[in-house]
Parts: structure tokens; sequence; C-alpha cells
């Protein structure tokens, strides 16, 4: 009897955004150490600090004088001996708010520390992102799998833009929230409620959202520098970080020599805080304030926090011409890099 063979089935086609999600992972767990644990390290030492900075300041107030005293318009009380509830009680609703405005500006600043050392984890990201791969010959690896370059490449451009910030950010609200517990127990070791002299007059979670709400307008911003650093990454055949870092400023060292932006009616000024800045600085979150103007020295004095990183002064960077003619030199840079990664073998 003849054995009638069956057709094998062919196995399933991954769908793109599966191997998206597939290669997003690897980008991660390839590089936990700067997405993951170096924010919240940050946010942990930044916490210690705090401790330390407190102690300090309870044990210097213990050695002024029992007879000093702060004065308020609605009475005085003791800094030797604090009870924070008979400050509590003696503070006006205008003092209350300014308290709260006070209390959102360093919730907000002990949130920046983690977002301080997502700028150099990205930098260093991007710029070794399609380099590494060529230096330990992994590249082969990943050539080998059903996987095309503008996916690769775009995983990683993905994971500087989004899941990086992401990260970070959240590092800064588990950190803000670390802050305001401790001094929290601050105000209770001394008699005070933090539910009324804390909790209520800040907002750490619309300082939160406004935060996590940046992350696109933070997409978008990088995208000229982490076009750039792949473009770097993916062509230069040794030391990428001398490539990217100098051929921005040496150019912007010629322009202002021949003094070249003459024929364009502008100042070399203009060259390097359009080109040269945004190739090598876009990726610091928070950069794209510097280009406000205007409405930067307007929010700069005594304005509260949350008009600084509001979403309508935050998105108000979308409607500014240099952010999509950047986004679309990013674009551009990354194409190319995609590009040089297909056929750039180092040997």
């Amino acid at each position: 009897m003849n054995a009638v063979a069956t057709p094998r089935a062919s196995a399933p086609v991954p769908h793109p955004t599966h191997r998206l999600r597939l290669l997003l992972r690897r980008e991660f767990w390839e590089h936990k150490g700067g997405f993951f644990w170096a924010p919240l390290v940050t946010g942990g030492i930044f916490l210690l600090l705090s401790v330390m900075g407190i102690v300090v300041g309870l044990v210097a107030a213990r050695k002024i004088p029992n007879d000093a005293r702060v004065n308020l318009e609605s009475g005085s009380f003791q800094i030797n001996g604090l009870d924070l509830s008979l400050l509590t009680s003696q503070l006006s609703a205008e003092n209350l708010r300014e308290l709260g405005e006070a209390l959102d500006v360093s919730l907000f600043m002990a949130s920046t520390w983690p977002m301080i050392v997502l700028a150099f984890v990205v930098f260093f990201y991007c710029l070794g992102s399609l380099y590494d791969e060529r230096k330990d010959r992994s590249v082969l690896f990943w050539r080998s799998l059903p996987v095309s370059d503008a996916e690769t490449t775009l995983s990683k451009v993905l994971s500087a833009t989004l899941v990086a910030p992401l990260l970070a950010i959240l590092a800064g609200v588990v950190s803000m929230f670390g802050f305001l517990i401790v001094i929290s127990l601050v105000v209770l070791f001394h008699g005070g409620n933090p539910l009324t002299l804390l909790w209520g007059p800040a907002s750490p979670l619309r300082v939160s959202g406004q935060l996590l709400a940046a992350i696109p307008v933070y997409a978008i911003w990088a995208l000229p520098a982490v076009g750039w650093l792949m473009l770097c990454s993916a062509w230069a055949r040794s030391k990428p970080f001398l490539w990217a870092l100098m051929i921005p400023l040496f150019a912007g060292i010629f322009v202002s020599w021949f003094d070249l932006m003459q024929f364009f009616d502008q100042g070399s000024g203009w060259f390097w805080k359009h080109v040269v800045a945004r190739l090598l600085l876009s990726v610091v979150p928070g950069s794209d304030i510097f280009y406000r103007g205007a409405d930067f020295a307007l929010l700069s004095g005594a304005q509260s926090i949350h008009q600084l990183i509001s979403l309508k002064v935050t998105y108000g960077a979308l409607a500014r011409p240099e952010t999509w003619i950047g986004a679309v030199a990013g674009v551009a840079m990354i194409l190319g890099a995609i590009r040089l990664r297909r056929w750039r073998d180092d040997g």
C-alpha cells in the first residue's frame, strides 16, 4: 500500500506589530541597566541625599536659641521646639496656596533627577545602537532572522524616544512621591498633619500627569539628535562619539569663522542654536524651553510650575516651525541610517 503524503502546514507569518513588540522587548532587556535601573538608582540617590539634608537641617535647628521666632501676618511661632500644628492653624488660604506652589516646585525638581540621567542614556544608546552590533558581529545573527533593517532601526528609535522617557518619568514620579512621604514623616514627627500641610496644598498627581503628557512632544523634539546619532552609529567604522561630536562643532566653527550666515541675514548664533544644538542636545528633556523666546521669559519669574509644564505651553512647541523642520530632518537621517545598515560591513 502506498502511503499518501500529507502536505505540511506552513508556519504562520508573524504580524509586523508582533515583531516590533519582540524587538522592543529585546532592546529593553539588552539595555535594562540604562533604561530602568539608572533612573531608578538616581531617584534613590536623590531620596538618600534629601534624608541626609533634612537630618542636618533638624540638627542645625536645635542649635538655634530658644527665643528665636518666625513672624507671620497672622502671628508668630517659635523655631526651636517647632510645633507644626500651631503653624498650620495660623496659615491663611493665601499662605496655603503659596505653600502648595512651593511644594509643587520641590516635587517637580525631585522628579527631574532621573530625567538628567535620561539625556545621557538616550545619547549614548543612540550612538551605539547600530555601531555596537557591527562591532560584536551580532548584526549577522539579526540579519538571519525574518526582520527587516527598517523594523530593527524603528525599534531602536521608539526605544529612545518613547520607552526610555516613559521609564525615566515613572522613576521620577516614584522619586517625587518618595520625597513627599519623607517630608510627611518629618511633618508628622513635629506634630503637624501631612494631609493638611502637604498633600492638600500640593498637586503631585497633576505634576505627574503633566510630565507623562509631555512624552510625545519630547519624542518629536528629540528626532534630530536621535537621527544624527544613529546615522553616525551606522556610518562610523570607529569612534562614533568623536564623529558625532566633532562634525557639528567644526561646522559651527567654520560657519562662524567665515560668517556664512550673513548670506541668509542671520548671525552665527542661529546656526549654533538651530543646527549644532539640535543635533547634539535635543535628547535633553526640556531643551525645547530655550526655544520658546518671549513665552519662556514670561514664565521664568515667580509663576506657578504648572504654567511652565502645562499642556498648553508644552504642546505649544508643536506650533513652532523649528520643531517640525527638525523632525523632518531627523526622519531623513533615520532613513539614511536604515540604508547604511543594509550594506555597511566592517569586514
